[in-house]
């Protein structure tokens, strides 16, 4: 009974995200310690660049402290965990941005020869049945597009960015993938 009603006790991350809005830095400390694993896991799958992803975590957590008092949260329809991965996702970008004003050109592109990610697995497998089949037949560049679009939320912009390739193109797969999936589902 302890247990349960400890549980009870313990605020989720949307109040926790208030808490930290009045400046409260236990609750930002507990936000850290719920999200952060979880939060580095999913940006390491979009960047092998680990002080990319450093940067990007603390910019991020930054951003949180800063403008907690923004977050609408489910009067809107949000949640924390999702406006935290918006404000990440949004940060990756920016570090895409920076890293490509500043990088030479490539001088090859390398076939990229990838085990399937966790989470494209997941994903697959959260999808039962006809979806999940045709999930599972998309290319992969149409998925990648999916992915970020659908699941993360991104922008063509954005998804532009993250994958590194032309806005026009992504709009292509996007269309593409939707086209055929459709095929796929009827």
């Amino acid at each position: 009974m302890r247990r349960v009603r400890k549980a009870l006790d313990e605020p989720d991350e949307e109040r926790l995200v208030r808490l930290v809005a009045k400046g409260d830095r236990a609750a930002f400390e507990e936000l850290y310690r719920r999200t952060a694993p979880w939060l580095a896991v999913r940006l390491r799958r979009r960047c092998a660049d680990e002080q990319i992803v450093a940067e990007v975590m603390q910019e991020t957590y930054l951003a949180v402290w800063r403008a907690a008092g923004a977050f609408a949260g489910a009067a809107v329809g949000g949640t924390a965990v999702g406006w935290l991965w918006t404000i990440a996702a949004r940060r990756l970008v920016d570090a895409f941005r920076r890293r490509a004003h500043h990088a030479d050109p490539p001088l090859a592109a390398a076939p990229r020869t990838a085990a399937p990610a966790a989470e494209e697995e997941a994903l697959a497998a959260s999808t039962d049945g006809d979806v999940g089949d045709a999930l599972r037949r998309l290319a992969p560049e149409l998925r990648q597009v999916l992915q970020a679009m659908v699941l993360d939320g991104l922008s063509v912009r954005e998804t532009s960015v993250l994958l590194g390739v032309p806005e026009g193109t992504v709009k292509t797969r996007a269309r593409r993938a939707r086209i055929e999936m459709r095929r796929a589902l009827t």
